[in-house]
């Protein structure tokens, strides 16, 4: 026994740890722990719950697209300007002695715009009467003189061929009344076109001419010019339109559409207050723009709107029509498509094309693609996935309020209001 001991010992000494194992003492001691860790785990997952299920289906608002009776706009920009303008320019020539107008001031038609010294006109009209007066005359004379002939003839005392001369003599005194009758009213006109007035009620310009100046009297560009007078009440407001529009409102017309009224907002507007008409068409399109001249007339009582102003119109594109609308937040796009999703019966997923129209109080016009009975996905589409199942909860489609159109914004291509 002290042999074994002592070499037990030894081989302690030698590992410095434990005395050497046998290679079956190996196994049961590695075998021991591995037992250890299984008992572990088997412990750990004792009360571990069973796989996770599947998650529940996404819930999306769905809701059928709201039917609602619009009015189409098709929009155009184009300029005011004056539904009469005339330039005034002198009759006659002479000297500028009075100016009886202020620069820039509404003036009414027959008001006294500039005088011109008329002394020499006057004296030609006192000619003509002079003149005038020695035709009567010589008129009264002759009929004197024929009256008596023709009591001689009679008794033989004068010859037929005596009162025919007189007679004749009758007839050139008469026309020398009537031509000195009109070189009468011709320097009475001088006289009275010393006097320059307005032609048209409206909104004068400046003076181009002060008094002391001489001015001429000559046709057309010949004459000088004193001033201008634009009518603003009514006004025109001008317009291109483009080919297609231009064709969509014939088409529009001879479906039987009435005649649309035309509103207008200035530059610095929100809403369109000016209401009109169109009241002209051009009767061809300029071939190298492709567009038409279109003019509609505005009431202007106010005077306010004035020729050069700039204007966004939209004329109505043929009436009131029922249209089915969703939120533009539902519409999403698919390279060059537009989509709305919808959901089946099932819950199942489906998209649908569409074409769209303009927005309405934040609600898309859809010209087609939907029906009204389709459920379309108006909230949580990112999570609606197209073939996928979703859970449904209704919701409602309603207009939002309306947001007014910033001032200073090229117009959109069309747009569409609710009908009244």
């Amino acid at each position: 026994m002290n042999m074994i001991s002592r070499v037990q010992n030894e081989e302690v000494a030698r590992d410095g740890t434990s005395p050497r194992l046998k290679p079956w003492q190996r196994v049961g001691l590695i075998a021991v722990p591995v037992a250890l860790v299984a008992a572990g785990i088997g412990i750990a997952y004792k009360d571990a719950p069973a796989a996770a299920a599947a998650p529940p289906p996404p819930v999306v608002t769905v809701a059928s697209p709201l039917v609602r009776e619009i009015n189409e706009w098709d929009d155009y920009v184009g300029r005011f300007e004056p539904s009469r303008s005339v330039e005034v320019r002198p009759r006659v020539s002479g000297a500028i002695t009075g100016v009886h107008f202020t620069d820039g001031a509404v003036v009414q038609k027959g008001q006294l715009l500039f005088s011109i010294d008329a002394r020499p006109f006057a004296a030609a009209l006192a000619e003509a009467r002079a003149g005038l007066a020695s035709a009567q005359s010589d008129l009264v004379l002759a009929r004197t003189d024929l009256a008596r002939a023709q009591r001689l003839v009679a008794v033989e005392a004068v010859s037929r061929s005596d009162v025919e001369r007189l007679q004749a003599r009758v007839r050139a005194a008469n026309a020398s009344v009537a031509a000195a009758q009109a070189r009468v009213r011709s320097r009475a006109l001088d006289v009275e076109f010393t006097q320059v007035r307005a032609p048209i009620s409206g909104r004068i310009s400046d003076r181009r001419v002060d008094p002391g100046n001489l001015i001429a009297a000559g046709e057309g560009q010949a004459g000088s010019l004193l001033t201008t007078i634009n009518a603003l009440d009514p006004i025109y407001f001008t317009f291109d339109g483009s080919e297609a529009l231009f064709l969509k409102t014939k088409r529009a017309r001879e479906s039987g559409a009435q005649a649309s009224p035309i509103q207008i907002r200035l530059q610095d507007e929100t809403d369109y207050k000016w209401n009109g008409r169109l009241d002209f068409t051009d009767n061809r399109l300029d071939p190298r723009s492709g567009t038409i001249r279109g003019r509609a007339v505005l009431s202007n009582p106010g005077l306010f709107l004035t020729p050069g102003m700039f204007g966004n119109m939209r004329l109505s594109a043929g009436g009131t029509s029922q249209a089915l609308m969703v939120p533009d937040a539902a519409i999403q796009t698919d390279q060059a498509r537009k989509l709305v999703l919808t959901v089946a019966k099932d819950g199942t997923v489906a998209p649908k094309p569409v074409v769209l129209g303009p927005v309405v109080d934040g609600l898309r016009v859809v010209r087609s693609g939907l029906t009204p009975q389709d459920r379309v996905v108006i909230a949580g589409s990112q999570m609606a996935m197209p073939g996928a199942k979703v859970q449904p909860k209704p919701g409602r489609i309603a207009p939002a309020q309306a947001v007014q159109a910033p001032a200073f914004t090229a117009p959109v291509t069309g747009e569409a209001t609710f009908a009244r």
